[in-house]
């Protein structure tokens, strides 16, 4: 039998909020591809130094790091919808901000809009969350594959953009490569006007109103603290898996392309290596949000560990395109695995009250596991080739599955699965 407040919360209502979480994770997803493709080429331009070349994009990860908390404690204390405002606001002014520094030819100023701009993608990385929450606990995972999914229409339509938004700076004379940032700075506004507009009522009222979680909270309905929440083995379980797969994932990954230069492949094969890639991470996000819901949180979070660990083996094996191609579709598959069972078991393991400050600060844990696995895997890879990346991704991947195993045994099992 449904509560009342399942009967007013209808299933019109949860599709528009749905649908326009998906929209502007979309767009948004989209343009900010399209600035990363031109962000170290500008960066090397500006600086004069190729060594600086990936600094803003570390800002970027910076930025994504920095702003988890505070929005999430904006986010539960006055909603979901200003948190995102606010987040597609700073996008804004750090996109017009990189743009300008272009045309003044100011790498610092440059710096310090990829630093805004990344704290916008770190507040809008959220959106999947946001969806999650208005449904009930056996629902999540299958809204937030949908919304992880948004990533493969942003991957496509990101770097279609670049071509024609620089040729139309130019017509506006700017200078050609501000074009992306011009972009993005419109389709963030365009997002953060979309927010404003139809993410009404507040998806916090909404998960309140429906009281799938009160359970998780104190009695009286107030957030319990830090220490208390993350004494839970599910909650540390979903930490570890977004965190881990992240970390592993971006360390194969970003060392790739000149893991094959080495090999004396040419553009095109790194092309359809990191196309293969982009589809496991984010083609089979629906499938994968309806296989959790039918086999478990746990299951689907032990399989992505072991998808990573065959991975890990395989890529430093593999020298020809299609298996590598195979060895990074697995890479991105078990990503996808860990992210999306990672993300319904955290959802589902925090009060409405509590899931803002808690997930904005695992976001910031996910960011700074990006930026370890970037800047890691440079000197991993000088010293020991591809072997010794695959040795650190593949001891990561067991010590993830050894302590999910553990996080399984007896009673912690139970608390997993019925979080």
């Amino acid at each position: 039998m449904p509560t009342p407040a399942e009967t007013t919360v209808t299933p019109a209502l949860r599709w528009r909020i749905t649908g326009t979480l998906f929209a502007v994770q979309s767009l948004f997803g989209g343009a900010m591809i399209a600035t990363f493709i031109v962000t170290s080429i500008v960066a090397a331009r500006l600086s004069g130094l190729e060594s600086l070349a990936g600094l803003p994009a570390t800002l970027v990860l910076g930025g994504r790091a920095l702003i988890g908390y505070p929005v999430g404690w904006i986010m539960d204390h006055y909603g979901r919808r200003p948190g995102f405002v606010l987040g597609y606001l700073l996008a804004v002014i750090g996109a017009i901000w990189c743009a300008l520094a272009i045309g003044q030819f100011s790498f610092w100023q440059f710096c310090l809009g990829a630093a805004l701009m990344g704290m916008g993608r770190g507040i809008s990385e959220q959106t999947r969350y946001a969806a999650a929450e208005i449904y009930a606990p056996a629902q999540r995972a299958r809204v937030i594959g949908l919304l992880v999914w948004a990533g493969t229409i942003g991957s496509v339509g990101g770097p279609l953009l670049v071509g024609p938004t620089s040729r139309m700076a130019e017509q506006f004379g700017f200078d050609a490569q501000s074009g992306p940032f011009w972009a993005t700075a419109v389709v963030a506004a365009v997002a953060m006007l979309l927010t404003f507009i139809f993410l009404r009522p507040d998806p916090l009222h909404i998960s309140r109103q429906l009281g799938y979680d009160a359970q998780q909270g104190e009695a009286d309905g107030s957030a319990r603290p830090l220490r208390e929440i993350f004494a839970g083995a599910p909650l540390r379980l979903a930490v570890a898996a977004l965190v881990i797969g992240q970390l592993v994932m971006t360390l194969i990954m970003v060392i790739t392309p000149l893991h094959m230069a080495h090999h004396q492949h040419n553009l095109e094969a790194i092309s359809w290596v990191l196309m293969g890639h982009t589809l496991g991470m984010f083609g089979l996000a629906p499938v994968t949000g309806w296989l959790i819901d039918r086999v478990g949180r746990l299951s689907m979070i032990m399989a992505g560990g072991l998808i990573l660990a065959v991975s890990s083996l395989m890529a430093p094996l593999a020298t020809g395109v299609l298996f590598l191609s195979v060895a990074l579709f697995l890479l991105g598959l078990g990503w996808n695995f860990t992210f999306i069972a990672g993300s319904s078991l955290m959802s589902s393991s925090l009060a409405p009250t509590e899931r803002g400050r808690v997930q904005g600060f695992s976001e910031s844990l996910v960011a700074l596991a990006s930026g370890a696995g970037s800047l890691g895997t440079g000197a991993a890879f000088a010293y020991g080739g591809m072997v010794l990346v695959g040795a650190i991704g593949l001891a990561c991947s067991l010590a993830f599955m050894a302590g999910a195993l553990w996080a399984a045994q007896g009673r912690k099992l139970a608390t997993v699965e019925s979080a």
